[in-house]
């Protein structure tokens, strides 16, 4: 560990770990001024690697910092060990499963790698194929069946429609093309010929011109297409072009593909495919 002021925290799982890392990190994000050292262990499924990790969290911890643990392991066995550290546990699954056991007076099956396994064959499917219809319909290269799509994002290059249109495809199922917005669309305020008939499923991403500008000189620095006033441009008649179809767009600056994704969801009224 770094000889800093920085805490060791650990995300433990018996699955993949996303669980742990996504709800962890939104009680991290209260405490913007304390520096994290960030650790996952996924898939801790048995006693031995239950002890091997527990030895790890407790030589993280000093006389000065007192590691914090985050953990979404469900097997009791396995947290009954885990739980045995000297560190701060925070334990994500134990006492809520315990709560709505009681509730619906049904036992829990305890296994915390269910969330992000296949689960319903029918609904990993229908991610799958959210996927592959991403991947054909990014960045306008395909508009083959476009008229199956759920939702159309459209934006000036390089604000973030791709990651976008990946997550709501992997994570929610849903069918995402994405269409990239040119230097001759920006010419008029019509939607462009191919997404025209669909501007109700259409949802535009903004940017900052100075974030807009930073991102294209990453990859073509000191081109026109970088510089700050083809950024500022590209954006005012981005935002005409939404404004003149009631298009409701987002400033995708400062805000995470998963803020986004639930912005976007909740202004469409769009649900998890099933």
């Amino acid at each position: 560990m770094p000889m800093d002021d920085a805490t060791p925290v650990f995300f433990l799982a018996g699955g993949t770990g996303i669980s742990a890392e996504t709800l962890g990190n939104m009680i991290l994000q209260q405490f913007p001024t304390v520096r994290f050292i960030r650790q996952k262990v996924p898939f801790i499924t048995t006693v031995a690697h239950a002890e091997e990790v527990l030895a790890n969290l407790d030589d993280a911890k000093t006389d000065e910092v007192i590691p914090l643990v985050f953990s979404t392991v469900a097997d009791e066995e396995l947290r009954a060990v885990l739980m045995r550290t000297e560190c701060a546990f925070v334990d994500l699954f134990g006492s809520q499963l315990d709560l709505v056991e009681r509730v619906l007076h049904v036992n829990a099956t305890r296994d915390s790698g269910s969330a992000h396994g296949v689960g319903d064959p029918l609904q990993y499917d229908a991610r799958m194929k959210a996927v592959e219809y991403a991947i054909e319909h990014d960045d306008g290269q395909s508009l083959r069946a476009i008229e199956r799509a759920d939702l159309i994002l459209t934006a000036p290059s390089r604000c973030g429609k791709t990651p976008t249109t990946m997550y709501l495809a992997l994570q929610h199922g849903l069918l995402v093309a994405n269409y990239p917005l040119v230097e001759e669309d920006f010419e008029s305020t019509d939607l462009p010929r191919p997404i025209r008939a669909y501007a109700k499923k259409c949802f535009g991403i903004l940017t900052t011109a100075a974030r807009l500008s930073q991102v294209r000189g990453e990859r073509r620095p000191g081109s026109a297409y970088a510089s700050l006033t083809q950024c500022s441009y590209e954006l005012r008649r981005a935002e005409a072009m939404f404004r003149a179809h009631r298009i409701p767009s987002i400033n995708s600056a400062a805000m995470s593909v998963e803020e986004m994704a639930a912005v976007i969801m909740q202004t469409q009224k769009l649900n998890r495919a099933h």
